[in-house]
């Protein structure tokens, strides 16, 4: 089973059809769903047939039900805190599909005093570097991982945002990733712009590599190894390209831990993040 510890929060999607008239009224279609990058990897890999436990907290609120019945409703196994306010996500979205976000993650950061049955069952624990931004959740994540190494249960770290990446620090954020002893990490163009050289299987301790361009390829990297290309599935029509990055690495995790090569488990990666553009766009 593919553990994920993080955010569940409720996504408010802008679909822009015009540019935003400052001071006054823009047409958009908003549409309201379960979010969060934890919930995301958790829900793809489910609807990729594999199995998956959610770790987090969530507003003790109408929303947060709605959000965990939501995700449950996915195949998934949810273990849930219930206190404080559920967050939101505004995601702004123009005509390619393209991003942007306003966060308020609300009581997402407050998980706080793990218990190690968490862990049972699992084959890899997978942590959106969002889970390391805020306590107790960030001290909270931190003991799950260690916890996990010492469980041989594989560490598997995406660097979730430029943005919050910028805010820690490149160099702090590579200190912080590679005290997990991760056994992959995970990051975007625009991530592995923002640390630079510093995400190298030779700076965090041998761990595989992937970087998730969007639509072009991805780059694995190895220790020993030149870079691998491996490209994306082409699609038609896309207007959504929200948790495309989240799907990509649940469809990687589960695929490595079924003992695909970083090659093989990168191609899967790409199905699992087409299915969910094509879901979304949908």
């Amino acid at each position: 089973m593919l553990g994920v510890i993080g955010d569940l929060i409720e996504d408010v999607v802008v679909h822009l059809r015009e540019s935003v008239n400052i001071a006054s009224d823009t047409t958009a279609l908003i549409v309201r769903r379960r979010g969060g990058s934890a919930a995301n990897v958790v829900a793809a890999a489910c609807f990729a047939g594999g199995s998956a436990r959610f770790l987090g907290q969530v507003g003790d609120d109408a929303v947060g039900r709605g959000l965990t019945d939501a995700l449950a409703a996915t195949g998934a196994e949810v273990v849930v805190r219930r206190a404080g306010r559920s967050g939101t996500v505004i995601a702004l979205l123009d005509s390619a599909g393209e991003r942007t976000m306003l966060t308020d993650r609300g009581a997402c950061s407050e998980l706080d005093n793990p218990e190690p049955a968490w862990l049972d069952g699992l084959h890899t624990l997978h942590i959106p570097f969002y889970s390391f931004v805020g306590e107790p959740l960030a001290t909270t994540a931190t003991t799950l991982a260690h916890w996990a190494s010492a469980r041989d249960i594989a560490v598997s770290v995406d660097t979730s945002s430029s943005a919050v990446l910028e805010q820690v620090g490149p160099p702090v954020a590579i200190d912080i990733i590679r005290a997990l002893r991760p056994t992959i990490v995970l990051a975007n163009e625009l991530e592995a712009a923002t640390l630079g050289t510093g995400l190298h299987p030779d700076n965090l301790g041998g761990a595989l590599v992937v970087v998730k361009q969007g639509p072009l390829p991805a780059i694995v990297l190895q220790s020993g190894q030149p870079p691998h290309e491996v490209s994306a599935n082409v699609l038609a029509n896309v207007t959504d390209t929200t948790g495309a990055g989240d799907a990509f690495a649940a469809g990687f995790l589960l695929a490595f831990a079924a003992d695909a090569d970083s090659i093989g488990a990168a191609r899967h990666g790409h199905q699992v993040a087409a299915a969910a553009i094509q879901r979304a766009s949908a």
